[in-house]
Order: structure tokens, then sequence, then C-alpha cells
């Protein structure tokens, strides 16, 4: 027997044998580990399995509290459903009762001692839309995770909790996670990025995870990105539900090929829509007839092939079936869909046909079987939904209508194998692999013949019925996702959950004060997504639906419009105010090009405490952030503000209305500042450090705050010049001024903002770049002034070139010294002028009639002089009986502010109804006066 034994370790083993072996080891290790004991939020247990038993039992004695159910944006369904969906204590498809625990066991108690420090984050990053992990599962909008990495590693710590309370897929999460398990060439890449821009070192390791979100289906994908699992048994398990599936549906699947002997397997079926001929009134099967088949294309016109009439889409009418519905046996009138071609395989190649009879009986044999139980039969809410317009017209208006006979068999044996599975992770894992296939094998799926492959063709962000539908088969849509899925989460090297996942509303998180380090956030914004209405389809089939109620949205169908969001979403970021640790940031990504939701979401931070310190774009295409301060939005923004620390809050309290005040928070908001920012040798104007937006902000955070602003703008801007130092039009702390001289004297040049004229603040803002940098002559600035007011707002007052240059500038008439201004200029750049005195002729005549930004000392009485012109609009505007069409916004700003330091809100608001609903939505200061106007009308 020895010699027997020695001889088998000897001998070669074969490929076979050697699998053998290594599954028996691999097998043996998982079933070691499934038995190792687990600690979780404190807690010890025998193995994974108790750990679950144990908070599953807690979980469903919680979901029996009538109490816990009231919670707001509690979702909807019933225990059992909500406790199959969950893997607690990590994730509940309801509010997790543990986050403050999570939270608590990971996290670190906030310290004022404890120094902290960051500027907003300022480095180009990729977007990584490419990336394996990033393709794993869809969703409606995600950020990509190597987007946010840079972002966390900036502004935490390892170990710190960060939070994204609007979560979709979890992304975030994922982000969380690669902070610790990035290759080495990535940290490469990362690191000297940060090197470059001179940016606090980062630190490498994993963070954990807070993630929420109200859709049920958004945190089932949150979840299973962000709790590991056996990649190896899910593959495994994968395989065998498709093998399974072929093997007890594969007869579904099959066609005769056109030698009429071989059989084939069918890929995917095209079902066309059927219309009638507007002159002989005969059935037109679109697809037969509009389909090129030499280009694979559409054609717009063509004959019909009854009685050769010239037909287009728009000439004809669709044609409508009855028949039972088969879940009620009512009538069920739908649009009519027909068989028009198959793809297939066979003899290892792919071939087209026409379907034949034998394809027309199989498919009336699948139509007459009883419809699965696993398919949801449920309505979708038509009346409260955007796009019910466009699904009921045809026919569909419950879940089960999605579906064509063949795919709702295929589907539900699909989904019942998967919740079939034995081992809880490996099912959530497998239904997170099923359910991508479900808008992909639903009648949403659009047939478009010059595409690579016909699987997820469905529109995004839309309920839309094609005319052309591509039914795919199971194996067609989904064997190449699970090889996909394999490879991407081997890369994974996760081995503990770092992540806690909470299904409900932002506006109400069951976390400590002060508790969380950081928030990365991606808010829904206005009405570009209808999150609730989309996941539907999707929830349905888990039977755990979005409650709606709370949902942040612009919605006519739901009654909420732009102030009901704007109120939901300063609900939330009150939240996130509250939980942020004190002196933190929070990361925003704004999506949207409609300024009145820009503005509803700076306000809506503004009110809840927050303080914006940097806005930037970002550029897909270089994958770029550039700093901006137009209101026109149509690209992707990031939004950094901050939390002011609890001594500026308290500080504030003692010295509101103040001077003392403004300057405490000037000067607490520079610190918070970028001090350099450059790329390739270049640097940029930091917008938040100019003038007038420090105005801006110390005005908000007054107001925000109920408090009377203390000073005019001119009074604040001679104050900016006596206690700060200026560079390059900024302003800087003491320390940060020799920071800045330092670095500035590295790069080439400084570029200036862009910046759009769309009216008279920005064609100020704009005359005075210009004049800044050089002071010129009415003449000069004409031509350049008329370029720029192509894009003035049809609703401003026009204003003349030389009305904006009396009101805000001086213009030298040739008479006494040459201001320092133009004098400056004039020795600089003209050889001849160097090193003349300031009366002297030929410098006084180079400067004559040349405009220029005058003094911070004189600013004062011309602000005077052009708020009492102002002032005396707005008293006609308040005396208008009409809406107003055409107007001076500066007039309205003007007076709001007036009437909000003199309490006198009856008139903002009065003045505000006769005003477009637009104007007062898209801009920021109209909207922030008026919106206080409104709550301190309330409470009085």
């Amino acid at each position: 027997m020895a010699g027997r034994k020695k001889d088998t370790q000897n001998r070669k083993l074969f490929p076979e044998e050697q699998r053998d072996l290594f599954e028996k080891s691999y097998m043996e290790e998982m079933e070691e580990q499934k038995n190792r004991p687990v600690e979780c939020l404190g807690m010890t247990f025998a193995n994974d399995e108790k750990r679950r038993e144990y908070f599953t039992g807690k979980l469903r004695e919680k979901l029996q509290d009538p109490e816990f159910r009231k919670i707001e944006g509690f979702p909807i369904g019933e225990d059992e459903d909500i406790l199959a969906l969950s893997d607690p204590p990590y994730y509940t498809a309801c509010p997790n009762p543990w986050i403050e625990d999570f939270v608590k066991h990971y996290g670190k108690p906030y310290d004022s001692n404890i120094p902290y420090r960051r500027e907003p984050f300022a480095v180009d990053v990729s977007e990584g839309k490419t990336d394996p992990i990033y393709r794993a599962h869809s969703y409606h909008t995600k950020v990509p995770h190597l987007a946010i990495v840079p972002s966390i590693l900036h502004y935490t710590e390892p170990g710190d909790v960060v939070l994204d309370g609007f979560c979709g897929s979890g992304m975030t999460g994922v982000a969380a996670q690669w902070c610790g398990a990035a290759p080495k060439s990535y940290r490469q890449k990362v690191e000297a990025n940060f090197k470059a821009q001179g940016l606090t070192p980062l630190k490498w390791g994993a963070r954990r995870m807070v993630l929420n979100d109200l859709s049920p289906a958004a945190t089932f994908i949150a979840a299973n990105y962000n709790i590991p699992f056996d990649v190896r048994a899910f593959a495994k398990a994968g395989r065998k539900i498709l093998k399974e599936v072929e093997q007890e549906l594969g007869w579904m699947y099959e066609t005769l090929h056109t030698d009429g002997k071989t059989k084939g397997r069918i890929e995917y079926t095209v079902w066309s829509e059927v219309f009638t001929c507007p002159d002989c009134a005969d059935e037109v099967v679109f697809l037969d007839e509009a389909l090129d088949k030499e280009t694979k294309r559409v054609r717009d016109t063509f004959p019909c092939p009854h009685c050769g009439a010239t037909l287009t889409k728009s000439n004809m009418e669709r044609v409508f079936e009855t028949r039972p519905d088969p879940t009620t046996g009512e009538p069920w009138k739908k649009v009519k869909f027909r068989p028009s071609l198959i793809c297939y395989r066979a003899t290892g190649n792919r071939f087209e046909k026409k379907p034949d009879a034998q394809d027309f009986e199989t498919l009336k044999r699948i139509e007459e079987m009883s419809l699965p139980p696993e398919i949801p039969t449920n309505r979708f809410p038509i009346e409260q939904m955007y796009h019910g317009s466009r699904i009921e017209p045809k026919g569909f208006t419950h879940i089960h209508h999605f579906f064509l006979p063949r795919a709702a068999q295929a589907l539900a044996t699909l989904w019942k194998k998967a919740a079939q599975h034995p081992d809880p992770r490996t099912r959530h894992m497998l239904l997170y692999f099923v359910e991508q296939a479900i808008p992909g094998m639903s009648v949403l799926n659009r047939y478009l013949p010059t595409a690579f492959s016909q699987t997820n063709r469905q529109l995004t962000g839309v309920y839309y019925v094609a005319s052309q539908i591509s039914e795919v088969a199971p194996g067609y849509n989904l064997e190449g996702k699970l090889s996909r899925l394999t490879k991407a989460f081997q890369q994974r090297s996760a081995r503990e959950t770092a992540a806690v996942i909470n299904t409900g509303t932002t506006a109400q998180l069951s976390m400590p004060d002060d508790s969380i380090d950081y928030i990365f956030t991606d808010p829904p914004f206005g009405e570009n997504i209808y999150y609730a209405d989309l996941n539907f389809l999707v929830e349905s089939w888990h039977r755990v639906v979005t409650n709606a109620e709370p949902e942040a949205i612009v919605d006519k169908f739901k009654k909420k419009g732009m102030p009901e969001y704007q109120r939901l979403m300063q609900q939330c970021f009150a939240e996130y105010c509250r939980v942020l640790k004190p002196g933190r940031w929070m990361t925003v990504v704004f999506h949207n090009s409609r300024n009145a939701v820009w503005n509803a979401i700076q306000e809506a931070m503004l009110a809840a405490g927050f303080v914006v310190a940097d806005v930037r774009t970002l550029d897909k295409k270089q994958g770029s952030y550039r700093q901006v301060t137009s209101t026109t939005m149509k690209q992707d923004l990031i939004v950094s503000a901050y939390k002011p620390d609890g001594g500026l809050e308290k500080r504030f309290e003692l010295s509101a209305g103040s001077e003392d005040g403004v300057w405490d928070f000037v000067r607490t908001h520079l610190k918070q500042l970028p001090v350099f920012v450059s790329k390739d040798g270049l640097a940029e104007v930091v917008a938040e450090r100019q003038s007038y937006m420090l105005y801006d902000r110390m005005v908000a955070f007054h107001v925000q705050r109920r408090v009377t602003v203390p000073m005019s703008a001119a009074d604040f801007y001679a104050g900016l010049m006596q206690r700060f130092s200026k560079r390059d039009g900024m302003y800087f702390l003491p320390d940060q001024t020799a920071e800045y001289d330092k670095k500035r004297m590295s790069v080439r040049e400084i570029i200036q903002l862009e910046l759009f004229v769309s009216d008279e603040a920005s064609a100020i803002l704009w005359l005075k770049q210009q004049l800044s940098q050089k002071p010129q002559t009415f003449q000069d600035l004409v031509p350049q002034f008329l370029k720029q007011i192509g894009g003035w707002q049809k609703h401003e007052k026009p204003l003349e070139l030389s009305q904006l240059l009396d009101d805000t500038f001086l213009c030298y008439d040739g008479k006494g010294d040459v201001p320092s201004q133009i004098h400056s200029y004039l020795s600089t750049n003209f050889k001849d002028l160097r090193n003349l005195e300031k009366d002297d002729p030929a410098l006084m005549v180079k400067a004559k009639d040349r405009w220029y930004v005058p003094d911070p000392n004189k600013v004062g009485d011309m602000e005077k002089k052009r708020d009492k012109a102002l002032l005396k609009e707005f008293e006609e505007y308040k005396e208008a009986k009409k809406k107003l069409k055409v107007f001076r916004l500066e007039a309205v700003r003007a007076g709001f502010k007036k009437a909000w330091q003199e309490k006198d809100y009856a008139v903002i608001i009065a003045v505000a109804e006769k005003i477009p609903d637009k104007v007062l939505q898209e801009d920021q200061k109209l909207l922030m006066w008026y919106d206080q106007a409104v709550t301190r009308m309330g409470e009085g």
C-alpha cells in the first residue's frame, strides 16, 4: 500500500485529475471558511450563517412593529419579501436598524481638538466607464468609482466613515473599498497627480461606507456590489442555471434551418408592429416591408405589399388586437405584433430567416401555457407616471404585459432557479445577475438592425415600446454577462464587509450627530430621471417597491414642482449637515442643464447650513474639471461644500449682525479655499477668492441664519483691501500669500475665468475684468462689448455700454495726475512711457478718455449712487399693476435685499409674483431672498 501511494504521488497527474484535486481543495477551503467564527458589530458568531440567522430574526421582529413601518420612505412590500431581499445587518431592503451601531462601532467620535484641514478637491480625474466593475450592473445614472476614489483619498483617511445618501448602484462604496485594493500602477498614477497639485499626501486603505437610497432596486444592486461573496460558487451556480434552463426550455428556441433538416438555436426573434394601409386597409407587417435587406436600415418610404401605394410610418394606423389577459381572463386590447425575422445558429454559423409554419406552431404552443407564478402581475401606477402616456395607449398597463409568452416562461424559470439557491449570499448574486435580463427580455428591447448585439437595446430613462422588438433567448442575453461578472468580481480582494446599506429617505438617517467624515453624493436633479417609475419594473419582480412619496423630484404627475423639489432636497441636505462632522466636506455631483434646478440645489445646501467653496465643470472628453462662475450650466458640475466648524457657528451667535462676524466668516472661508490651482504650467484664478464671490457667500451665510447683513458691498470691498492680501484679483490670508507667491513663480501665466455676459451683473463683471487688465477708451470697448452681449436675457432690460461705464467705473478726462491704474498699465506696456511722472504731458495724452476700475475708497460713493438709481426703479416695480416682462434684474436684487434688511417680507413676495417664475427660479440671489421671505411670513 505504501509503495502504491508513493507511486501515485510520483506519477504525473492527468489534467482531469489535477482539476478534480484543485476542486476538492477549493471546496474543503470554502467549507472550512463557512465554519469559521465571524465578528459583526462587536458580536461573535460561530459562522456567517449564524450571524445571518440572528440578525434576520431581529429584523423579522422589527418588521412586526407598526411604528417601524411608519418611518418615512418605508418601501412597499410584505415582510417575507423584504426579508428575502435583505442581508442584515449589512443590508436591509427597508430602513436599516443597525446603521447607528455600524457608525459607532467603526467610526471615530468627533474631537474638535484633532486638527483637520483640506482644500476643495480640484484635481483632474478619469471617468473610468470602461472598467469591468463599473459595467457589472447598469443603473440610470452612475458616477464611475474611479472618478470618486481620488476625492475620498483627499478628504479622508483609512477607516473613516463615508456617506452617500443617494447611492444608486453603490459606486461610492466600491470607490471606498478600492482605496484599499487599488493596484500599484493606479496608486502611482494618483500619487503623482496629488504631488503635482501640492495636495495633502494621501493615505491608502479602505474606508467604511454608509450607503442609502429610497429605491430597493438601487440598494439591492449597491449591496451586491459591496458585500463580499464567493465568486467561484456564484459562477458555478450561474452556469448550472443557464444549462438547466436550456435543457428544460430549449425546445422553445429551436427552429428548422433553411435546408429543411438541421435544427438551429434561436438567438433572437424580431417582432414587428402591424399597421393598416390607408389606401386598401390591408394589414402591413412594418418590418417585412420597411427593412432594406442590403443596408439593414429602415426605409422612410416603402410600397404597400397589397396595393403598391407609397407608405410611411406616419400615414398608417396601428392595428390593435383583443385577447384574454393571461391573469384575469378579461379582454386585453393591445397593439398587434407579429414575428418577422429569426436570427439563429446552425452548423456553426449564424443565419436569418422568416418564421415558418413550425415556428408559428411552437409560438402557439407556448402561448397556450399558463403564466408562471414568478411573473409579477401588478399594475403600473400610470396616473402618477410621467411616461404612463407612452405605454397605456399601446395596451401595456401591467408588468406581465411587458413580456411575450416565451420570454415570460424563460425569465420566470431563471428567476425561480436563482431564488431557490440554498446559500443566501450566492442567491442574492444570482438574482443580481438574472434581474439584468428583465428589461432586455421585455418588449422594451428594440431591434436595431445595424447593432453588433441585440442585448439590452431598451431606451434609457424611459418606458418606450418600439415598432420592432427583439425577443432574445436567455443564453444570448446572459452567457456573456456571466463571464464578465465573474471576471470583474475576481479582481476584488475584499474579505469583510466595509459597508452598511439602508433603504429609505436621506431626510431621515438613523445616525448620531457629527459622526460622518465625508459625504460624496449624486442626488436626483429635478425631472431628468424618474427613478421610482423606472425602477418599478425590476422592483416588481422582487416584490418590494419604492415608496415615492418622499422622492425629491420635479414631476407634475406626482404634483411636485420646483418648490416641492427644493423643500425635499433641503430636508436631505439638512440631514447631511446634521451627521457630518464640523469642518468636514461634502462633494455634490450635478447633472442638469436647467439653471432653476442648479439654483434650487444651491439654495437647499445653503439653507441646510453648508457653505459652497468650489464649483467646477467636468469635461467629459478630457476628464478634467474647469472652475466656473456663470449660472448657465450645460455640463456636469462638481460642487465642494463644507460644514462650518462649531467654533465659527458659536462665535457667529455672539457676533451676528456685526462687522466682527463678517470678517470672522471671511477668514474662516478663506482657510477652506484652494490657495493655488495649476495644470500644465498654467494657473487659474480661484473664483471663490474674488471680492464679489466672497461678498455673495458672506451675505448668504447671514441670510440663511436670518441675521441682518451689517455692511454694504462697497464697505465690504474696502474692508477686504484693508485686511487681506490681494494677488491677481484674489484675496488671501497672510500665511496663504507666501505660499501663493512661491507657487505663482512656477507657472508661465494665470488663466482668467471665463465669463458669459447675459445680464447687467455679468456685463459689469466682464467690464471689470477687461479694465483691470487694460484701461481702455469707450471706442476700444464697443466692438468687444457687442460681441459679448449676444446671449443677453430676453427679460433683462437692455443697457447701453455708456450707462454701465458711468454707473460703475471712472474715466480719466486728461486733467490732473494720471490715475495709478492707468499709469501702471501704460508704463508697463509702452517703452516710451516708462519712468514718466503721473503729470507728464505725454502720459496724460495717452491716458485721456480711458476707463478704469476705481480705488476701493471711491467705490463706496459710486455704489451708493448706483443703489439709489436701482432702488428708484424698484419702486416702479412695486407700483406696477401688471406682470413685468422686461425689467432690470439688478434693481429687483437691490430691492429684495433692502426689503429683507427692513423685514418687509410682503414686498419681496409681492414683486416676486410680478416677475416670470422662470426668472425667479433661475436667479440664485432672488431665490434666496424670496425663500427666506416666504419662510419668515409663514412663521409670522
